[in-house]
Parts: C-alpha cells; structure tokens; sequence
C-alpha cells in the first residue's frame, strides 16, 4: 500500500498562487508515477497534471498549462503543484495519485493509490 496526503489547498483570490504538496509513504515512491486530479460537484475526476519517475517528464491539461507547475523530490517522497494566475475555473477538490511506473495515460482508473484530497477554492 501506498499512502498519500495532500496539504496545502485554501482560500485564495483570484490571480493568485497556491502551492499543494503530497507526501507518499508506505511504498518505494520510485515505482510510481504521480499524479494531480481534480474535481467538483457534480462533475467526473479531471486529470490536471503528471510526473513521470525516470525521466521526471511532465504532462499537464490543456486549461492549467503554463499556469502550473508539477515537480517532484524523490529524497522526501513528496510531488508538488504549483499553482499560479488561478481563476474561479480552478476551484475545486485536488487530489494526488500514483500510477505504477509502467503504466501510463491520464485516466483516473490507471492510477492506483489516491489521497483524501484537499480543497481550494479560488474567490473572483
């Protein structure tokens, strides 16, 4: 098993920045690839952003690229998010997964683990 636990979500106003961190335990952190979704009421998970292990490629979604950044420290067994220029279009519940280092694609059901997810909501 692995566990991961998001911090870092909030209230933040529009046009400013917001910083998630997940850290992972339980497991090697090297076997998987890692992962940001999100998701409102009403509305199915959205893939916003990934991390591979090896080679640490980065893919985001259209609607946050060049206004997020996911980076990864594999000495903490932590992945990151940085927000920047958020809109009301980017609140919502944010969640980390991991997705076992051989596997790739962007579909929720591909990843393996989840946390319990961290709100942000963003105030225009």
């Amino acid at each position: 098993q692995l566990q991961l636990v998001e911090s870092g979500g909030g209230l933040v106003q529009a046009g400013g920045s917001l910083r998630l961190s997940c850290a992972a335990s339980g497991r090697a952190f090297s076997d998987y690839n890692m992962g940001w979704f999100r998701q409102v009421p009403g509305k199915e998970r959205e893939f916003v952003a990934a991390i591979t292990w090896i080679p640490s490629t980065t893919y985001y979604a259209n609607s946050v690229k060049g206004r997020f950044t996911i980076s990864r420290d594999n000495a903490k067994n932590t992945v990151y998010l940085e927000m920047n220029s958020l809109g009301a279009e980017d609140t919502a519940v944010y969640y980390c997964a991991a997705q076992r280092s051989s596997v790739r694609g962007f579909a929720p059901t591909s990843y393996d683990y989840w946390g319990q997810g961290t709100q942000v909501t963003v105030s225009s």
